[in-house]
């Protein structure tokens, strides 16, 4: 399980990347909403380590300096790869969501959370990458693996 998920967050960091490169090099063509969608992306990765961490976290929304989202993607990078070697993938945790309601899930849920919310949100700046006429990049696992 851990192996696959490090593969997982691999494919994730990787096409983090891709979009932040996008971005960067049709910064002129790039709307707000790009911005804030490649930004939440982030933060809410950053958000799920550090409820596992018990680090103090993002806020899901924040817009982050754009020369620092490479850095924020390989830092999320590094610590999720933490979590995954370090612990008990089955241990349960309470934890806060954003709005202060208190929930309860595996290690294994919240990472797969993290994982799966960025994908959606790729998706979505895909969408308005083609909107603002630029050519959306290929993020599918399947093309990753290829």
């Amino acid at each position: 399980m851990k192996e696959k998920l490090t593969d997982l967050f691999e494919y994730t960091y990787h096409f983090n990347n891709e979009m932040i490169k996008i971005i960067s090099e049709n910064i002129s063509k790039i709307d707000e909403k790009t911005i804030s969608l490649i930004n939440h992306t982030l933060n809410a990765q950053q958000v799920w380590n550090s409820r596992i961490l018990h680090e103090k976290s993002f806020e899901v929304w924040q817009i982050n300096p754009f020369e620092n989202l490479q850095d924020i993607n390989n830092q999320n990078f590094q610590k999720s790869i933490q979590i995954v070697k370090n612990s008990d993938l089955d241990q349960r945790m309470s934890y806060h969501n954003s709005k202060g309601a208190e929930f309860e899930n595996t290690i294994f849920e919240m990472l797969f959370q993290a994982i799966n919310h960025s994908t959606y949100h790729r998706g979505q700046i895909n969408s308005q990458l083609k909107l603002n006429g630029i050519e959306p990049v290929l993020t599918d696992y399947i093309f990753y693996k290829r």
